[in-house]
C-alpha cells in the first residue's frame, strides 16, 4: 500500500487537509501539524498515525526562524521514519521544509492553495508552486495567478 502523508499547520489549513480523510482508507497514511491543544485529539483518533511540530506563528519575528529551523529538522527525521511516497498539503509554513525535503528525495508533492485565497498567493504556495507535482487551487481567479495549477473546486 502506498504511503502518503498529509501535512498542514494547524487551524484552518489542518481543516481543510482533514477533509481528504475519506482518503485515509485507501492508503498507509500518515499525519503531521503542529501540535496545539485543539488538535491533540488527532493521536487518540488516529493511533500511531501522527506527529506534531512546533507550533510556529510568524507574528513574533525573533522566534518564529528558530522554531522554522527546528521543525525543519524534525521533518527531516520524520521523513525518514516516514519515507512517504506522496505529500499531500493545503500548506503554510510548517509543510515547506517537508515539501522541499520530499521532493529532494524523491516524493510526489501534492499542494492544495488555501481556500481562504481568492486573489492573492500564500508564501508557501510562491515557493512550492515551481516544485509540485500537481498545484491545486480551490478558485478559478487563482488560475491567473498560477497558470500551471489545476482548478479542482472547494474541498470543504
Amino acid at each position: 500500500m502506498k504511503k502518503v502523508l498529509f501535512i498542514s499547520s494547524t487551524g484552518g489549513h489542518l481543516s481543510e487537509l482533514m477533509q481528504l480523510k475519506s482518503m485515509f482508507d485507501k492508503y498507509d497514511f500518515h499525519i503531521i501539524t503542529e501540535k496545539t491543544k485543539s488538535n491533540m485529539y488527532l493521536k487518540d483518533k488516529y493511533p500511531n498515525k501522527v506527529n506534531y511540530l512546533v507550533y510556529g506563528t510568524k507574528s513574533n519575528f525573533l522566534v518564529y526562524p528558530f522554531k522554522l529551523i527546528y521543525n525543519s529538522f524534525k521533518s527531516l527525521y520524520f521523513y525518514f521514519k516516514i519515507k512517504p511516497k506522496v505529500i499531500i498539503t493545503t500548506g503554510a509554513h510548517t509543510a515547506g521544509p517537508m515539501c522541499c525535503i520530499g521532493k529532494i528525495f524523491g516524493s510526489k508533492i501534492i499542494y492544495i492553495e488555501s481556500f481562504a485565497n481568492i486573489t492573492t498567493k500564500t508564501v508557501t504556495g510562491r515557493i512550492v508552486y515551481h516544485f509540485a507535482d500537481l498545484f491545486i487551487v480551490q478558485w478559478e481567479s487563482m488560475l491567473k495567478l498560477y497558470p500551471k495549477a489545476k482548478y479542482g473546486g472547494w474541498i470543504f
